[in-house]
């Protein structure tokens, strides 16, 4: 009779999304039986979410990928190969096509699951920095850019982002941010419930602005309705406000501030009641209360970048706190200090702007990217730099950039593709190898960048909780693998110093060099991390201004040209609002982009897929809540059910982001049975903000009925069945 497997227990964490939360995780042999909230981890304090609670089914996923496989393109069979054949292939075919037409001929896009990986951040860059190709694209560029250019604008840094206090603050001031379900983003903050809180316990003020009210605006002390898209008219008005009516205390070390006053002289609380539908007695009352308050921070995240004015949004938000002495004040926005500093070592770029422009279109690049929004047109343009390879990495772009059909008939063009991905999905179908790595209980973990985030600077390593299986990868080592094959085989080598250079660098541990990284930073120690796997507490956040700032002369430049330059565009856009309905995106606290719908206790419960739409919005177009109706932006047209929602804005629709599974080709049955459309079937890649990123919201739709009087279905939707990609004609599909 078999002996049942001993039970015990192991700390881990949950690097799914950017909370990083602590966890203890129950195993019997090599099963997770229970995953729930470390209450020794100084960060997270206990919490945990559905996501974490299903990292044991992720890992025994049965579609999870864990040997590499080959498309035949004549009949569109996988096949499983062993790793030295996967990856000589991917080398070869990468070499020869820049050997061929040069290294541009070759594009790479990063999903934003490389940025919750330590082999990514060691390896991943090296990789793609090794190609030497101006076509980097990234998931960064649908996400944050705004945030990062306007950083590296005004502190130095593309990452020294102000993070918000929000274990001491008295007025915490949301726009387009849903914290209840995201846990934060660009603001590490598990347990977000708790501290709101222990936030109104104090006599705390939580004020949200989002023309949907979300989970957050739901437990808020105050929500705001404002027309999506024109976050940055309420912001300037405030900034307006403050100066007007003398309420700004900047920092000795801030300049500017009287470009500041002229530029947005004109943007009156009632300029902004006209464009946003916020009341202007409202806006000066907000702008009166965040100025008076007692430690104040606003915080303003994915709403306010992924529209057409991100960037002055971001800027305006900063604004704010600079302009009222919140920004390096206890209760306020403060910088971190983490065990590893990536802002002072070097490890991550201060970032630049506008070197060099998309050949098709010329978009700018910032950091080194260029605007995921381009990428379709870059693979299709024939010309000196046409991209005729591709690598994904931990990415599904079909469904999570803009105009996803256009792109995955962009990615079926190609001469070759690869990725790097645990799942056949609606992108890696399109590839000739995949190679899969390891996945997040597999591997050892430290939180370069999020520790560099969040509310509290704390440090945790977390030893792998099981043994690479025989075989397999880790992501580092097919980096490293890949990027000293293709270096063998190009016509133009590097030169001997620097292979051996690259060579020692790649083949250093991870884990080593977060060791190394440690001692450097001199706050604390990987041994003492083993000792500690719960994390070490470091202390809250202080002030460290103006010395921290990464300018050369220390101080702050409040009226950046680059941004200053906008408002022109921006005064022109809303000087003629575009009537009609208007899309938004949203999140669950159960989703994560598209990756995880492949699990079924992430899935269950109420469907989660369909339009929502204000009452009066529906019974103005005569629908009914519960049927098919079919929206349509410029770009194309999807059918989807659509359901009554007071909590929408009138005039604004939303679909959820990471949707439309399904599609031939896909190895995710899971995935595939949830109901859904893809919302990037509709985002047009022709809307970005100045910094490049996408404009994801504000989209301009339509929704009618869907027609069945012929028994037809839309286009779009018979084309998903068919594996056929529509064309599209000023945003009819034929």
């Amino acid at each position: 009779m078999a002996v049942p497997d001993e039970s015990r227990t192991v700390i881990g964490v949950c690097n799914l999304c950017e909370a990083i939360c602590g966890l203890q995780i129950t195993l019997e042999g090599d099963r997770v039986t229970g995953v729930r909230g470390n209450p020794d981890d100084p960060l997270s304090r206990g919490h945990v979410c559905p996501k974490g609670v299903a990292l044991g089914d992720l890992h025994e996923d049965p579609e999870r990928l864990r040997r590499p496989l080959v498309r035949d393109r004549a009949t569109g069979e996988w096949s499983e190969v062993d790793w030295d054949e996967a990856l000589d292939l991917v080398a070869d075919r990468i070499a020869a096509t820049v050997n061929q037409h040069g290294a541009d001929a070759v594009g790479v896009y990063l999903g934003n699951p490389n940025v919750h990986s330590l082999g990514s951040a060691t390896h991943g860059i090296r990789l793609v920095k090794s190609l030497r190709t101006r076509n980097r694209f990234s998931a960064s560029s649908v996400d944050q850019i705004p945030h990062q250019l306007v950083a590296h604008l005004l502190y130095g840094h593309q990452l020294l982002i102000p993070i918000s206090d929000l274990d001491r603050t008295s007025y915490f001031l949301v726009l387009g941010a849903n914290p209840m379900a995201s846990n934060g983003s660009l603001m590490t903050v598990p347990d977000f419930p708790g501290r709101l809180r222990e936030l109104k316990a104090r006599g705390g003020r939580m004020v949200v602005l989002d023309p949907r009210r979300t989970e957050t605006a739901k437990v808020a002390d105050e929500h705001v309705f404002v027309r999506p898209g024109t976050d940055a008219v309420v912001l300037l008005a405030m900034v307006h406000v403050l100066l007007a009516e003398g309420l700004d205390r900047p920092a000795a070390y801030v300049d500017g501030v009287e470009q500041v006053r002229e530029a947005v002289a004109d943007m009156t609380p009632e300029h902004a009641e006209q464009v946003s539908g916020v009341p202007a007695d409202t806006v000066r009352r907000l702008t009166r209360e965040f100025a008076a308050a007692d430690g104040a921070a606003a915080y303003g995240r994915l709403g306010l970048s992924t529209q057409g004015f991100g960037s002055v949004c971001q800027w305006a938000v900063g604004c704010l706190n600079i302009l009222t002495g919140n920004l390096d004040r206890e209760g306020g926005v403060l910088f971190t200090e983490p065990a590893i500093d990536f802002v002072r070592t070097g490890l991550v770029g201060r970032g630049h702007f506008d070197l060099y422009r998309s050949r098709v279109r010329g978009a700018p690049e910032y950091g080194g990217e260029l605007p995921v929004s381009v990428l379709a047109e870059e693979i299709e343009t024939p010309g000196d730099g046409q991209v005729r390879a591709m690598l994904t990495v931990a990415g599904n772009p079909v469904l999570s950039t803009p105009d996803g059909k256009r792109l995955s008939a962009a990615f079926e063009g190609l001469e070759f593709m690869a990725a790097v991905d645990i799942y056949l999905n609606e992108t890696t179908r399109h590839a000739d190898v995949i190679l899969p790595p390891t996945t997040a209980l597999e591997r050892d973990h430290y939180d370069i960048v999020f520790h560099g985030l969040a509310v509290r600077n704390t440090a945790r390593f977390t030893p792998a909780v099981f043994e690479k299986p025989r075989g397999a990868r880790h992501d580092w080592e097919i980096y490293r693998d890949l990027a000293l094959r293709i270096s063998q085989r190009l016509d133009r080598r590097p030169p001997l110093r620097a292979r051996l250079a690259q060579r020692a660098a790649l083949t250093m541990s991870p884990t080593f060099i977060i060791g190394m990284l440690l001692r450097r930073g001199r706050r604390t120690t990987i041994t003492e991390l083993r000792r500690h796997p719960e994390g070490v507490d470091l202390g809250p956040l202080r002030p460290t201004l103006p010395d921290r700032l990464m300018t050369p002369d220390k101080r702050i430049d409040l009226a950046p040209a680059v941004v200053l330059a906008d408002l022109d565009r921006l005064r022109a856009t809303t000087a003629n609002p575009e009537d009609g309905l208007v899309l938004i995106g949203r999140r669950h606290q159960r989703d994560n982009n598209s990756w995880l719908h492949n699990v079924p206790r992430l899935t269950r419960g109420r469907p989660r897929h369909h339009l929502l739409m204000h009452p009066d919005d529906l019974a103005d177009r005569g629908l009914e809540p519960g049927s098919t109706v079919t929206v349509t932006s410029r770009v194309g047209s999807v059918d989807v059910e659509v359901a009554a929602s007071t909590d929408m804005m009138r005039g604004v629709v939303s679909l959820p982001h990471g949707y439309g599974h399904g599609l031939p080709g896909t190895r995710m049955s899971g995935a595939a049975g949830v109901p859904g459309v893809s919302v990037n079937d509709l985002t047009d890649p022709g809307r970005l903000d100045l910094s490049g990123n996408a404009a994801l919201n504000g989209v301009p739709v339509t929704v009618t009925a869907r027609e069945e009087d012929s028994g037809t279905v839309s286009s779009s939707a018979a084309a998903d069945r068919q594996g056929h990609v529509p064309t599209t004609t000023r945003g009819v599909t034929t």
